[in-house]
């Protein structure tokens, strides 16, 4: 099986410059990634199982969407799914509806998700996107600085699981499925 990703690298928005034929070109280029890169996604594994150490989660602190202060370890012994996503990226949208199913069947279990938007448009453009797709669980923005500690973040969704003491566990790269997901809650709640 193959991953959707979506490249970091000048996302369409539509505050990039140069007019229509700029926008042809950032249609035409995205084109040609797609094309490139297509499904061909890697999944890319850190600190599993076997014996090897994991590493600690970097901490940061993070606005919310009301722009209150959020910070990593405010989710002690918590299992926690970290995401980097946007709400332009395609494979970001189509993992929502089965993190939202995890979160709902997890979460008293000791299981969160934070979803860390890459957005330039703001609080705002995020907030609607929640709203419009029943997102329950923690949203922040990212503010440049962590995207550098967790990566450098070259495509998303870029997916970080962490234990219940914040150390990583896994790193996923592009589009996984629920049950990828799932096989590693199990593991890391029980």
């Amino acid at each position: 099986m193959t991953d959707k990703k979506c490249q970091m690298t000048n996302p369409p928005t539509p505050f990039n410059k140069g007019g229509l034929r700029g926008i042809l070109l950032v249609i035409g280029s995205w084109s040609l990634v797609i094309v490139l890169l297509g499904c061909g996604g890697k999944e890319a594994v850190k600190g599993t199982k076997g014996g090897k150490e994991l590493s600690l989660a970097p901490e940061f602190v993070l606005a919310d969407l009301d722009g209150k202060e959020v910070k990593l370890s405010d989710f002690k012994k918590k299992v926690v799914i970290l995401d980097f996503w946007a709400t332009w990226c395609v494979p970001c949208k189509q993992e929502i509806p089965d993190f939202i199913e995890l979160y709902d069947r997890y979460r008293e279990k000791g299981f969160e998700i934070v979803g860390i938007s890459l957005d330039r448009g703001g609080p705002e453009v995020v907030r609607s996107f929640a709203v419009d797709y029943g997102i329950s669980y923690t949203l922040l923005m990212d503010d440049g600085k962590v995207q550098k500690e967790y990566g450098p973040i070259e495509y998303i969704p870029t997916t970080f699981v962490l234990d219940k003491e914040h150390r990583i566990y896994k790193k996923y790269v592009g589009k996984k499925s629920k049950e990828v997901f799932e096989e590693d809650l199990r593991t890391l709640l029980d």
